[in-house]
């Protein structure tokens, strides 16, 4: 009985986890379909944020943000936080924004867990999220 209770134990954090934005998600490449970098999600006090964690090309970890404004203008792109201010509501987050250091537009966002918490849907728009663009990021077991 204490193996099964220890066991339950360990799996309802992991199960909260997947059930949350929590954690590492790899970025895939919109023109390339390829890996592009991974973002960590954390929260504090009722807002989500992510951050670059590493741009998995080697090559270009050292990329700055030229297109990027305000303080965000010629800064380190790995380290940088690209996802802010989401609120959970409902079964989605909302009210964020969201950085595309691409081209170093911010959009209004949202994003949802997909696929049994596996996938984090993140949408980038402009006035209505209708008229956004989706990204599906894919959640890194550790």
């Amino acid at each position: 009985m204490k193996i099964a209770l220890a066991s339950a134990s360990l799996v309802l954090p992991l199960t909260a986890l997947a059930a949350s934005p929590l954690g590492t998600w790899k970025t895939i490449d919109d023109v390339t379909g390829k890996p592009k970098s991974l973002v960590t999600i954390e929260e504090h006090n009722g807002k989500f944020s992510g951050k670059v964690a590493m741009i998995l090309d080697k090559s270009r970890r050292n990329d700055i943000c030229k297109v990027c404004t305000g303080y965000r203008k010629n800064k380190k792109i790995e380290g940088m936080t690209v996802l802010w201010d989401m609120q959970k509501d409902g079964s989605k987050y909302d009210g964020g924004k969201v950085l595309d250091p691409e081209s170093g537009n911010i959009y209004s966002a949202n994003m949802k867990l997909i696929n049994h918490g596996n996938e984090l849907e993140v949408r980038g728009y402009i006035g209505l999220p209708m008229l956004g663009r989706s990204q599906t990021w894919l959640r890194v077991n550790s």
